[in-house]
């Protein structure tokens, strides 16, 4: 799996925001450390050496995910990216 990011904090949204690793493609699958899905990319903004990604959770325990590192399948990083 690939790094997607450290999650920073819970939007009023919901969504969570993470400090991404990379220009994610919306809709791929977020997963903990522990390989568990908690949710989906819906959009990687920001610079493109220093990207946020926004990722609306799909479990109830959102608490437990904040200051973690969460993960996507291979494959992921670099769709998307504008302006390269």
């Amino acid at each position: 799996m690939k790094k997607l990011g450290v999650v920073l904090h819970k939007a009023k949204s919901g969504n969570l925001v993470l400090k991404g690793t990379d220009f994610f493609k919306p809709s791929l699958t977020v997963y903990d450390e522990e390989g568990k899905k908690v949710g989906f990319v819906i959009e990687t903004f920001g610079p493109v050496n220093s990207p946020y990604v926004l990722v609306k959770p799909t479990t109830d325990r959102v608490r437990k995910l904040l200051g973690k590192t969460l993960y996507v399948k291979d494959g992921g990083a670099g769709v998307g990216r504008k302006g390269v």
